[in-house]
């Protein structure tokens, strides 16, 4: 648990601490959130992985010894390039941001980096945290498939997770507890199912959606909402043990 006389490190959605708070916080464990800027229907806001990243990781905060970073907000999006609004970096843009900032905090004396990933579709992050092995920097990335599914089971989330893949029933849910005055109305008519996704990297999404919308955000709710997070919060606890070192946790 955090020291009750720090405040919290986050507040909102962006980190609060000065270099005092950091300094007597000594974190030996880092929270990188990682979004993205695209589409996610008509109803949830281009930012909205970023918002997810970015609450998950103000949870984790309030009850782990972690020291958490501003967002990456832009990421690996071409899938969703033909709608406006969407904005992309290439895997090795976002491959060397994510380097530099490890090799950053390992100069600041924090040796291990976890990334929550709030997009599936940076696949470049498992490289990163593959080729972390031997680097002086310990990494993890957050949440894994079955911290996902354990959370999913727990809220009593309905959808199949391939078939809950963009602006469904797991993110709607999320910003319907977290963060309401984010998600406009039309959620609760815009179900749309495509399972057979072959050639997704090929066509991108286009192919498969015209809303883009594939999910079902019409079972979302704030209970279920609130219900992942915890979940995700308790699982996390396995990630701190594994990276932060013994007498720091």
């Amino acid at each position: 648990m955090s020291d009750p006389g720090i405040q919290p490190p986050v507040t909102g959605l962006l980190p609060r601490d000065t270099t005092e708070d950091a300094g007597q916080r000594r974190a030996a464990v880092a929270v990188l959130p990682i979004g993205s800027f695209e589409q996610h229907g008509a109803f949830l806001p281009l930012t909205t992985d970023t918002v997810v990243a970015c609450t998950i990781a103000r949870e984790l905060a309030a009850v782990h010894p972690v020291q958490v970073l501003p967002p990456v907000t832009v990421s690996c999006s071409h899938e969703h390039a033909e709608w406006p609004g969407t904005v992309s970096i290439s895997a090795t843009t976002l491959y060397a941001v994510v380097r530099d900032i490890a090799d950053s905090l390992r100069r600041s004396g924090i040796g291990s980096l976890i990334l929550v990933n709030g997009h599936g579709g940076n696949y470049v992050l498992r490289n990163i945290v593959q080729e972390s092995a031997g680097s002086g920097t310990r990494m993890a990335l957050f949440p894994g498939t079955a911290d996902w599914n354990a959370a999913r089971t727990r809220a009593g989330v309905q959808t199949p997770s391939h078939s809950d893949m963009h602006a469904g029933e797991v993110e709607t849910s999320i910003l319907l507890h977290a963060h309401p005055e984010l998600v406009r109305p039309g959620f609760e008519t815009s179900d749309f199912l495509a399972d057979d996704r072959k050639h997704l990297l090929t066509l991108g999404m286009p192919a498969y959606t015209k809303s883009g919308v594939i999910g079902r955000p019409s079972l979302a709710s704030a209970d279920k909402g609130k219900e992942l997070l915890a979940s995700l919060v308790d699982s996390f606890g396995e990630y701190v043990s594994l990276l932060a070192p013994q007498g720091t946790r």
